[in-house]
């Protein structure tokens, strides 16, 4: 049954699989800001060797602590991946606070569900189980955006809970509650 889990190395070459479907539809291009394109920008060329991925996992665990180093303008960032089990499906972030650039433009919380299992849920699944970690980190509500034209997500942001606000620079911003029902 899938799950989401703090980063983990077991899932090596399921996630190299992933990567090398998200480059096959274009991602990683220098106009790609989402996560999963600076990241294969980044790193790609480096995720091949246990090694180094095993650097890749603890860079991405340290950067939750607050004194961990990132670049300027960053904040820190809770980074789970969706799996089942050794297969990787997806990851999600969830940004500690918000910039005046993540007010406006990606949210407290990201997601990317690898092209192969899309359409079945997973994306749903991994915001409903990421809202109560944001709610422990003390984030309630949060800001989740996507495109425009992005049918698919917005249908996932309402499925959880999310209520729109208004659309800015392309993006439509939602604000879904943490806090569990009582």
């Amino acid at each position: 049954m899938p799950e989401l889990i703090a980063p983990l190395t077991r899932v090596h070459r399921s996630f190299l699989e992933a990567m090398a479907e998200f480059q096959s539809e274009g991602r990683g291009g220098t106009d790609d800001n989402t996560m999963v394109g600076s990241e294969i920008r980044t790193y790609s060329d480096r995720w091949a060797t246990p090694e180094a991925f095993e650097q890749y996992v603890t860079e991405l665990r340290a950067d939750a602590e607050e004194d961990s180093p990132r670049p300027v303008g960053y904040v820190p960032g809770t980074t789970l991946w969706y799996v089942d089990g050794d297969h990787y499906l997806g990851r999600l972030a969830i940004r500690h606070r918000l910039t005046p650039k993540l007010l406006e433009w990606g949210g407290h919380i990201g997601y990317d569900v690898r092209p192969s299992a899309r359409r079945r849920g997973h994306a749903t699944a991994m915001l409903l189980a990421a809202l109560p970690i944001a709610f422990r980190l003390g984030i309630d509500p949060v800001l989740i955006t996507c495109d425009e034209d992005n049918v698919a997500s917005e249908k996932v942001i309402r499925k959880g809970g999310g209520v729109y606000e208004d659309t800015r620079k392309g993006k439509k911003r939602f604000w879904a509650p943490t806090r569990p029902l009582s």
